[in-house]
């Protein structure tokens, strides 16, 4: 990470028109099999999981409410809002809660994820953007990030799928 660096991050928005100039930060996160990532100054907090009070009457990817320190966070289950299905299904208490900046959500959120793995810092040319622009349909995804790594001495790419979270909070907001 790039502790002291003064340059500011480019928005999603810009890095989802092409830039790929400097450094991407992010947080990486399992759902299912799959690896995924979302900008590290859109984070607030990591933490366990706790008893979350489901409420009535609310679309299925709101998981319910928890008590974060006296303060009411609503929390987004990220893996049924994306339609992940999994054979395997990892218990509610080994998961971890994302918490959210508030400049992104303006409101306590926190999404669910089955576990986070790491922060890390990608060059933008290890950032795939091109694969995004297979659907038409408004996508959330921002990029899909390369890391190599190796399997028994033979090196391979990662996949990690790189989504806007602010731009999935918005549809969520929209159709809640």
């Amino acid at each position: 990470m790039a502790a002291g660096s003064t340059t500011p991050s480019p928005s999603a928005k810009e890095r989802s028109q092409g830039e790929r100039k400097g450094s991407i930060q992010v947080v990486e996160f399992a759902l299912g099999k799959e690896y995924f990532a979302i900008d590290l100054f859109d984070v607030k907090e990591v933490v366990e999981y706790t008893t979350i009070t489901r409420l009535p009457n609310v679309p299925g990817y709101v998981r319910g409410i928890i008590d974060l320190r006296g303060e009411i966070t609503t929390i987004i289950d990220l893996k049924h809002r994306l339609h992940i299905t999994d054979a395997s299904t990892v218990a509610a208490e080994s998961s971890r809660i994302i918490v959210l900046d508030e400049t992104v959500t303006n409101t306590k959120i926190g999404i669910l994820v089955d576990d986070v793995t790491s922060v890390s810092t990608f060059e933008g040319d290890q950032v795939d953007y091109t694969s995004v622009s297979i659907s038409n349909e408004d996508t959330a995804i921002i990029g899909i990030i390369k890391r190599k790594i190796k399997v028994k001495d033979k090196e391979k790419n990662e996949l990690i799928i790189w989504i806007d979270i602010r731009r999935l909070l918005a549809d969520i907001e929209t159709t809640a």
